[in-house]
């Protein structure tokens, strides 16, 4: 049986001592449960224990578990996974967030399957700072045209951006990702976010300033 209220409250204290050591207050960095391939049950567990971000990857298994839980309304639930096109008109219609934003294309099917929602969509922009081939994401000399597309997307808001550094990142990717976000913030006033950081280096990303961390196997125990 996995303790979720116990694994939940040691991992908001792992936030918390990362924040004091960061000097910075634990307010500022949200938990997102990533609750990928997970079962309905345990994320019950997990709203019980007071969780209400969750972040899924894969999109039929994700609209079933936001269909069975829709009477749990104050769920926000985040899209964090690569973006396939024509899942665009599922994840615009049932997700509050998406992280993961990183091509002109995808940006226009969310914005246009958006519309005649009451709410914008909160949209991060996903970089690749660490340029692996492997790996999805807009390259950081990319993001302008990213960006100019997206003042055109009325139903979308630019909320910040999310990265995955590579494996065994140094403190300089992270630092990177922040001098960018703090860069972009001054020009996009409504950029609020740095999703950056997991269970491996979620020291090293509040220390660059994340705004929110996306936690899956600290709370939920390792993936089938």
């Amino acid at each position: 049986m996995i303790a979720i209220k116990d694994n939940i409250a040691a991992v908001e204290l792992q936030i918390s001592s990362a924040c004091q050591h960061a000097k910075r207050n634990a307010n500022e960095v949200t938990l997102l449960a990533v609750s990928k391939t997970k079962p309905i049950e345990l994320l019950e567990q997990a709203y019980s224990a007071g969780q209400r971000n969750f972040g899924e990857s894969y999109v039929q298994e994700a609209v079933e578990k936001i269909t069975a839980l829709q009477n749990k309304t104050d769920i926000t639930w985040h899209f964090i996974g690569p973006i396939q096109t024509n899942k665009t008109k599922l994840i615009a219609s049932h997700f509050s967030w998406v992280h993961s934003v990183d091509r002109i294309k995808v940006a226009k099917r969310l914005n246009e399957h958006r519309s005649g929602q009451d709410t914008v969509l909160n949209i991060c922009l996903q970089v690749n700072i660490s340029g692996e081939l492997s790996k999805s994401g807009v390259l950081p000399q990319e993001l302008p045209a990213l960006l100019a597309a997206i003042e055109n997307c009325d139903n979308l808001c630019l909320r910040g951006l999310m990265a995955i550094p590579e494996k065994n990142a140094s403190q300089a990717s992270f630092i990177e990702m922040q001098n960018l976000f703090l860069k972009l913030k001054k020009q996009y006033l409504s950029m609020d976010t740095l999703s950056m950081g997991m269970s491996a280096d979620l020291q090293l990303a509040i220390n660059a300033g994340s705004t929110m961390v996306r936690i899956g196997s600290a709370i939920f125990g390792a993936r089938s």
